[in-house]
């Protein structure tokens, strides 16, 4: 089984070849940095016009490293959302023209479970069920990954996500854009106790997030330490509140031996562990492990801690290598190849979408905008 991937939701088009046996055939990918640097931050205008042009000279590229052609493509997955709305349709109807020319299934693949299940791309000892920090520069929520398509969101952020304060951080420090990887580069020169930040929402019942304020008091105190400094100390504060609101759902979930499952409850988790029944009348075993993706999972010192946190508590700690961080088509394509191989595919009229939410079921957070 060979799938072609096409992702376009943001500031990097890229497109891949990947089989259904983790093999990741040819990998194409142009990022944006210099069109968007001057303005601290993506411009989804220029975002989709160089996906335009950039989109059909990779998938070409692609095709040409694998030695293949698009009739030797079982499928084609192209992100169908969330993100950038015009980026998003850019990818999506130039795989619904190669799917119509080619006469091959589409795949519509929500970009969060692209994040959600390329671990397993890269290993493939990992199983169902496990717990997912999903950390990016959009999203920053803890989800029980139960299977393909199945996934219980547990807590989400109820403002800005953590990439997002990355970047507003290295913003305000003028340290360039991305700003994820140049406040980490800043940070290693850094104290990071030199300056007093908050840590949002730590020590709540509730294991949701918030870094909102967190951003307001770096913007406070620019120009009064130096931009080591602050870097140092914002990322720890970053890490601090992942750690703790990690650790909040693992004491939340019922864990218990994989000889016995256990209803897994649903709504806030303010009304406790009363168990409805979970999914459907579904159970749900023991996590197999901790997992990270999303682009934020490439810092260093986040990675470390959520390793420590994993051996802490008896589980596995799964991170994708580097590269399949941040947003790439190796991963569409995979998530493609896991939705294939299950029989799920999309009618040519799937409609892009700039909100998809990954458990359309979970329930509001009092607080949160619509970025939960």
């Amino acid at each position: 089984m060979i799938i072609l991937g096409i992702e376009s939701s943001c500031d990097e088009t890229a497109a891949a070849l990947v089989t259904g046996d983790r093999q990741v055939l040819a990998h194409r990918l142009l990022g944006q940095e210099a069109a968007h640097a001057p303005f601290g931050g993506v411009v989804p205008e220029i975002a989709a016009r160089a996906h335009v042009e950039a989109l059909e000279p990779l998938i070409v590229a692609a095709l040409a490293d694998a030695k293949l052609t698009l009739a030797d493509v079982d499928a084609i997955a192209a992100t169908a959302g969330p993100g950038l709305i015009g980026g998003v349709m850019v990818g999506l109807v130039t795989g619904k023209a190669l799917a119509h020319a080619a006469g091959k299934p589409l795949i519509a693949v929500n970009h969060l479970e692209g994040h959600a299940l390329s671990p397993r791309l890269s290993d493939p000892d990992l199983e169902f069920p496990y717990l997912l920090l999903l950390v990016s520069g959009g999203h920053c929520q803890l989800l029980l990954v139960e299977g393909v398509g199945a996934y219980r969101r547990l807590a989400t952020t109820i403002d800005d996500a953590a990439g997002e304060a990355f970047d507003k951080t290295a913003k305000l420090l003028g340290l360039g854009f991305p700003g994820g990887p140049a406040v980490e580069r800043a940070a290693a020169l850094g104290n990071p106790k030199a300056v007093p930040l908050p840590r949002p929402l730590k020590g709540s019942v509730e294991p949701h997030f918030s870094f909102a304020g967190l951003k307001s008091a770096v913007a406070r105190v620019v120009g009064q330490y130096s931009p080591e400094d602050l870097a140092a100390s914002f990322q720890a504060a970053v890490v601090d509140c992942l750690i703790d609101r990690t650790t909040r759902a693992l004491q939340k979930l019922p864990f218990v031996s994989s000889e016995v499952e256990t209803p897994l409850p649903r709504g806030d988790f303010s009304t406790a562990l009363e168990a409805d029944g979970g999914r459907d009348g579904a159970h749900t075993r023991r996590p197999t492990a901790l997992v990270v993706a999303g682009g934020v999972a490439a810092n260093t010192a986040v990675r470390g801690a959520l390793q420590k946190l994993a051996s802490d508590h008896g589980l596995r700690f799964v991170a994708p290598p580097l590269w399949l961080c941040t947003d790439n088509a190796a991963m569409i394509g995979w998530a493609g190849a896991e939705r294939f191989t299950a029989g799920l595919t999309d009618p040519l009229d799937v409609a892009a979408r700039p909100r998809w939410p990954l458990d359309p079921t979970a329930e509001a957070v009092r607080g949160a905008g619509v970025k939960a």
